[in-house]
């Protein structure tokens, strides 16, 4: 399962498109699925696209979910499998219990699982929402699992979720291609992004980088200026992100026509892909979260992830976990066992991501 996503208005649905039909092509079975709630799939391949798969070329199947239409066909099939495990609830409280927060995305990210098991596709291409609508939605399984089991709704309900979240931080099964544009404002974002999703255990495989001006060449006069001006600014912007990173970055100029169609999107991959396979990257290997290792008097713990010199890190020892919080994504981890009769008495950050220190009988931090 590849996800694609991006700050919103930086191409990511004909990127996830164009790979999905770089994929059918080479033989594969796909489907590419619309979470985004704008729904321009269609638009993109230029026909119709609905909440059914549908057969879009040979071995290229599409269908787009719709977040909303979905929770309201889904209401009295909820309602009636809370009462079903609370058999004393009224209606009323049964429809309360219902309005749980982001149920709406739950149910969406839920039906994408859904129709990826149900197909018989050997690469499930996922367009998401913008950035910021995609952390919170990779959030929410962990997030209303415990809510749910906290609530007592039932152990069935937060079984569903607790196997959606396994799909998602499972390595060997899903990755995430961040799509961006070489602007320092949309770089900043996908920096904040990369560390959001590496506490949250969501693999990063890839960057794409959308929309880079075309080199003028020989051409001469105002517009061949510009180009040159624009371009040595992108390529700045890029050369300090590719610096700082050890992810691959994939490039793609911008077009003068917009790609439409599975022609216009298969030479939008050969840029984008070039003779590579566009499941390259893709494979089970992935850097562990947590790591420890020895130190003089006691030990270390790395939290692996992308920071920056910008980075905002707040750190909590709550009882057997840590609370993490990078710019405003917050996350329990649990504590290796190893480290829990420890306390922690110091915390860095560096190239390697937050490094805790624990010793036996230190002062708690």
């Amino acid at each position: 399962m590849l996800l694609f996503t991006g700050k919103g208005g930086v191409g990511k649905t004909t990127l996830a498109a164009a790979t999905a039909a770089r994929l059918a092509v080479g033989g594969h079975k796909v489907f590419v699925v619309s979470a985004d709630p704008a729904h321009s799939l269609g638009d993109v391949f230029g026909v119709p696209v609905s909440a059914d798969p549908s057969e879009v070329d040979t071995c290229l199947y599409a269908a787009h979910v719709d977040a909303r239409g979905l929770a309201d066909r889904s209401w009295q099939a909820i309602r009636r499998e809370i009462r079903g495990f609370l058999p004393g609830l009224s209606d009323v409280d049964a429809a309360e219990l219902t309005v749980l927060p982001g149920v709406d995305e739950l149910l969406a990210l839920t039906e994408v699982a859904r129709l990826a098991a149900d197909g018989p596709w050997e690469v499930v291409v996922v367009d998401c929402g913008p950035t910021a609508e995609t952390l919170r939605l990779l959030a929410l399984p962990e997030a209303i699992g415990g809510y749910l089991e906290r609530l007592s709704v039932g152990r069935h309900l937060a079984d569903r979720v607790g196997a959606l979240r396994d799909v998602l931080v499972d390595p060997a099964r899903t990755s995430v291609r961040l799509v961006l544009t070489p602007e320092r404002i949309v770089v900043a974002e996908t920096r904040r992004t990369l560390a959001a999703l590496a506490l949250r255990g969501v693999r990063v495989d890839s960057l794409v980088v959308n929309r880079l001006v075309p080199k003028a060449g020989r051409w001469r006069g105002p517009a061949a200026s510009w180009l040159r001006v624009r371009r040595a600014e992108q390529e700045a912007v890029l050369s300090e992100l590719d610096a700082s990173m050890t992810l691959p970055l994939r490039r793609v100029e911008h077009r003068a026509a917009e790609p439409v169609g599975v022609r216009s999107l298969l030479g939008l991959a050969d840029e984008l892909y070039g003779e590579t396979d566009p499941l390259e990257g893709a494979g089970p290997y992935a850097t562990p979260l947590l790591s420890v290792r020895s130190a003089p008097g006691g030990y270390e713990l790395t939290v692996t992830l992308p920071l920056t010199d910008e980075s905002t890190v707040e750190l909590a020892r709550v009882g057997d976990e840590l609370s993490v919080t990078v710019d405003g994504v917050r996350r329990l981890v649990a504590l290796p066992v190893l480290l829990r009769r420890h306390e922690v008495t110091d915390a860095t950050t560096g190239p390697d991501g937050l490094v805790v220190r624990f010793e036996a009988g230190g002062s708690p931090a």
